[in-house]
């Protein structure tokens, strides 16, 4: 019997495709945009993550100063120090490294080009606190530390707006009036979630930066980046203790510095993702309960153009169940349609989405299958009661329907 019902509701919606196609219409965009939306949405997340992990595995930033987040500013709290740093790295367990730096946006020149960059003063630890590589060259020699060497490491947009194609390895550019000697070239890490292109930079020794720069000893950030197997909440906490004991707060004050966890910027950017690709897919979502409406619509007619040949198979002998399983296959096959249309959709929307906004395809086959699902929900719901109405229809009333 129900083979013989899909044989028939393919017949009905084939004598009506112009119809049958316009009637699923609207459970194919709402399905394609629900589909779209998540696809992009999950990309973006993904791509979050990747861009936090590109900062430096599970890294923690203290700067002087209340309130939280890289770029706040420290106020009149006093400065760190490198021996913050070096206290970080020796007495809390749960950390591999803590990289002191200091930072300045300038202009670096080199012949008749120049670039404005951010100039970070440092040391080899931020190389290893923030996951940066070599692509050429060498990082800083202990002896460059030491002495405060005016020796460089250019980021990759840096070596393209000094030296286009060339070899910047051994060349001296130049900001304000320092001279400094490229020695290495950082590989390559792209943009950021954030707007902020990570190889737009330059690295120096943190001593010549600040002797021939800031002019003064202060640190303005540590990187401290924790062990593989040790949380960063519980060495966030270790921080802070060995850091208030340091700077001598006492119990019930204030802190004057805070402590940073770059996962903090992960979950807050996954967690809007998350809201604006739900509300989204809520709104696109309103299409699949308008196609399904459709849908009943366009039943509703079917049932009333049919009505004498409703009459006729009642009348020789088709039971009440035969017609409600004939008209509410025909409703489940056109929602069914619709989802499959809408899933192929969906699917070249989420890679055209994820290409023009530079994040991962990541289709999601809950998804799909989700939507295929509530697409078959769809026809069942909204074709049962113009089934039930056509099964209900007095045989002899439908005979002298014209």
């Amino acid at each position: 019997m129900l083979l013989e019902a899909l044989r028939q509701a393919v017949q009905a919606i084939l004598r009506n495709m112009l119809r049958s196609f316009l009637t699923v219409l609207g459970i194919v965009i709402g399905v394609a945009a629900v589909i779209a939306m998540l696809t992009v949405g999950q990309g973006s997340t993904t791509q979050v993550k990747s861009d936090v992990a590109k900062l430096g595995n599970n890294l923690l930033i203290v700067r002087p100063g209340q309130g939280g987040g890289p770029g706040v500013s420290a106020g009149t709290a006093p400065s760190l120090s490198e021996r913050d740093a070096a206290a970080i790295e020796a007495e809390v367990p749960a950390v591999s490294t803590a990289a002191p730096l200091s930072a300045g946006s300038m202009a670096v020149v080199f012949g008749n080009q120049n670039h404005t960059t951010n100039v970070t003063g440092t040391d080899n630890r931020y190389l290893a606190a923030t996951g940066w590589t070599m692509a050429k060259g060498r990082d800083f020699y202990d002896s460059d530390i030491l002495s405060g060497a005016a020796v460089c490491i250019l980021g990759e947009t840096v070596r393209q707006a000094l030296f286009g194609a060339g070899d910047p390895i051994g060349a001296d550019i130049r900001f304000r009036q320092v001279s400094c000697r490229v020695v290495g070239l950082l590989a390559p890490k792209g943009a950021s979630s954030f707007g902020t292109d990570q190889d737009d930079l330059v690295l120096m020794p943190l001593r010549a930066f600040q002797r021939r720069i800031a002019g003064n000893q202060e640190v303005a950030t540590i990187f401290a980046s924790v062990r593989d197997g040790q949380t960063t909440d519980k060495a966030k906490a270790a921080i802070e203790a060995l850091m208030r004991e340091r700077r001598h707060i006492g119990p019930g004050e204030n802190d004057d510095f805070n402590v940073f966890d770059l996962k903090q910027i992960a979950t807050m950017l996954t967690g809007i993702s998350t809201v604006l690709t739900g509300l989204l897919s809520a709104v696109a979502g309103v299409s699949l309960l308008v196609g399904g409406i459709g849908i009943m619509n366009i039943m509703l007619v079917s049932v009333t153009e049919r009505t004498r040949e409703i009459g006729i198979r009642l009348a020789i002998g088709a039971t009440e169940a035969q017609v409600l399983v004939q008209f509410l296959v025909e409703a489940v096959v056109l929602s069914l349609a619709g989802g499959v249309i809408g899933i192929l959709t969906g699917l070249a929307l989420g890679f055209t989405g994820s290409r023009i906004l530079h994040v991962p395809f990541s289709p999601d086959p809950w998804v799909m299958l989700l939507a295929f699902g509530f697409s078959a929900a769809v026809g069942v719901i909204f074709g049962f009661f113009p089934a039930r109405r056509a099964a209900r229809l007095d045989p002899i009333e439908a005979l002298r329907h014209q």
